[in-house]
């Protein structure tokens, strides 16, 4: 693949030489910074039924999907080889249950400073939802993560993006 292409010459975490390396922010403004993520999950009637009732043996699945969640974002930089470490101002972790076989995970990132944290709500959407997958696999291991994307970003220089379905 030519380097120089314009669909790859973009691509921040490529040197000149097509090289992996993590971007210096050192000269970027700090800002607010916010990003939204969601997971979704599948599961069988009962099992969501099970988890709301909060009788899986396991225990609170979604007290503990929550702290999994934001303690996923704050160890991004741990397990993205690319990430910069941030200091998180805030993690929110939302649950929904649109129907009664779907759960979704709702996370928001925030922060103030020179680099995003799309990576940390998607990271936090992520080990949430792995989480209720491990906590109640033993009733339903059919289970699955139909999504987990971004859903809104605003700060920095790129703006404000949000996802259009």
């Amino acid at each position: 693949m030519n380097l120089q292409d314009d669909h790859v010459s973009h691509l921040t975490h490529l040197d000149a030489t097509g090289r992996a390396h993590m971007v210096d922010v050192s000269a970027k403004p700090s800002t607010v910074r916010i990003a939204k993520a969601r997971a979704v999950m599948s599961m069988l009637k009962t099992t969501l039924a099970t988890l709301r009732s909060g009788k899986v043996a396991k225990g609170d699945v979604l007290a503990v999907a929550q702290v999994a969640a934001i303690m996923g974002a704050k160890k991004t930089q741990d397990v993205i080889p690319m990430c910069h470490p941030i200091i998180l101002s805030g993690v929110d972790v939302d649950f929904s249950f649109p129907d009664e076989s779907t759960l979704v995970l709702d996370v928001t990132v925030r922060t103030t400073g020179p680099t995003g944290v799309e990576m940390e709500a998607l990271t936090a959407a992520s080990i949430g939802a792995l989480t209720v997958y491990d906590m109640c696999k033993a009733i339903d291991r059919a289970m699955t993560i139909t999504f987990i994307g971004l859903l809104e970003k605003d700060g920095g220089k790129s703006g404000h993006f949000m996802r259009y379905e």
